[in-house]
């Protein structure tokens, strides 16, 4: 009940914007298009319906439904698919596409060799072993494989029977190509931002220079290209092709945005999606498409990485605020030091409209970045993030709930996996 009552709160204006955003008919944006491939809640709160609270409450109701197993006395009958799993212990994502993940990892490691020392050494800089990071994307990815339920005759150690090797190889394939856009857009955005960190270390473009960082990136792309090429998929190539494209204009609108554009929720989302959510929600439907799924779950697949990517982001914008201490201002501040204005100071402006004045004038003036927290601090624009994050995060488990139905174990397990990671993302504190 405190999710639905406390998004009930939320001003309405804080939603037309990135409501239009999401109501645009550009291609990119298709799944908004299709409502008929959308849930019934998923249409009410992305259509910006007048009672916000009805759908979201349908959207709590739901948030229960994953997580309360709906099982009868004797624990047979189940009623809902994504919950429908025997009862068992504490179910890890990461730890069940680790052995998967490890492989696809070293094959990643093998497609970035190159005969230039000193870009051989940039290329790998974020892949060695121990900086790898979290490798979230390419989870994703591999649980989402399995999710979508084909056939396998030998199956890679550990993955039951659930597509074939071929198959299999492919769908690693999107995971590796998805890996290395993101890790290039790394560093081509620690060039842009001046990072001098990144993942505990030494950002590359500190290390051995922005030249270097910016060519590196681009070696990761081109790599990333020719991989692509070689699944001869017109239709994944296209996806993973608008990736970049939305990668550029992100970065590019985060640059060049007016002093309106930049106290705007439509703008922060689009720029939002581009940045972060394409590239889950294109390589997701990529892994349906090789699977020769239906467009419907292909829909589906994209709306999952589509909401998971935006929760994801919303989450680490509050976080720059809170820090892994969940205390105002003992984040690490960089986006609000470099100007980009993200959600929490754009609800906190809902607020206290004297916060654009401070906005407008720029945080070169550290004194700026103190009058900032303190409108934060008084607002509930961390609570708000939270809260939109929130509704992103159920709408992708939502789109998991709505994929067809399978008896298999494995895909039943996988599923489980997607919804879980949707409650993780919003539960980090890192």
């Amino acid at each position: 009940m405190f999710f639905s009552r406390g998004f009930s709160r939320i001003p309405r204006s804080s939603f037309n914007g990135f409501c239009r955003f999401f109501f645009s008919h550009r291609p990119e944006y298709a799944y908004t298009n299709n409502p008929k491939f959308l849930p019934h809640s998923t249409r009410t709160v992305l259509g910006c319906r007048e009672d916000f609270s009805a759908g979201l409450l349908a959207l709590h109701g739901y948030k229960h439904q994953i997580h309360q197993q709906s099982i009868d006395q004797k624990g047979k009958k189940i009623h809902h698919q994504s919950s429908a799993i025997v009862e068992d212990d504490q179910l890890d994502p990461f730890s069940l596409v680790a052995e998967e993940l490890s492989l696809v990892a070293n094959r990643l490691r093998s497609m970035i060799v190159v005969e230039v020392p000193k870009l051989a050494s940039a290329a790998e800089y974020f892949f060695k072993m121990g900086v790898e990071g979290k490798r979230f994307r390419p989870t994703v990815l591999l649980l989402m494989s399995t999710a979508l339920n084909v056939a396998i005759h030998e199956p890679p150690k550990g993955l039951g029977d659930t597509v074939t090797p071929e198959l299999r190889t492919r769908q690693q394939l999107i995971a590796q190509v998805t890996e290395m856009i993101h890790v290039a857009s790394l560093l081509h955005d620690d060039v842009l931002d001046d990072a001098d960190t990144r993942r505990g270390i030494g950002s590359l473009n500190v290390v051995m220079g922005n030249k270097v960082s910016v060519l590196a990136g681009d070696f990761l792309l081109s790599r990333a290209c020719v991989v692509l090429a070689s699944l001869k998929n017109t239709e994944v190539v296209t996806l993973l092709a608008n990736v970049l494209e939305d990668l550029v204009k992100g970065e590019t609108l985060q640059m060049t945005m007016s002093s309106d554009q930049r106290c705007s929720m439509e703008y922060y989302m689009e720029k939002t999606y581009r940045k972060t959510a394409s590239l889950i929600s294109n390589s997701c439907k990529a892994i349906a498409i090789l699977a020769g799924q239906t467009a419907k779950v292909a829909t589906l697949a994209s709306e999952y990485g589509k909401n998971l990517g935006l929760a994801y982001q919303l989450i680490d914008d509050l976080l720059d605020f809170t820090g892994t201490s969940a205390s105002l201002g003992k984040g690490s501040l960089s986006d609000i030091r470099h100007g980009i204005v993200t959600a929490p100071i754009l609800f906190a402006i809902e607020e206290f409209p004297q916060l654009r004045t401070v906005v407008e004038q720029g945080f070169d003036n550290p004194t700026n970045v103190d009058l900032a927290l303190e409108y934060l601090g008084k607002s509930r624009g961390i609570q708000k993030t939270r809260e939109l994050a929130m509704m992103h995060a159920n709408l992708a488990a939502e789109a998991i709930d709505s994929m067809p139905e399978s008896d298999d174990i494995d895909v039943k397990r996988s599923r489980r996996a997607l919804v879980d990671l949707t409650q993780r993302v919003i539960t980090r504190t890192k």
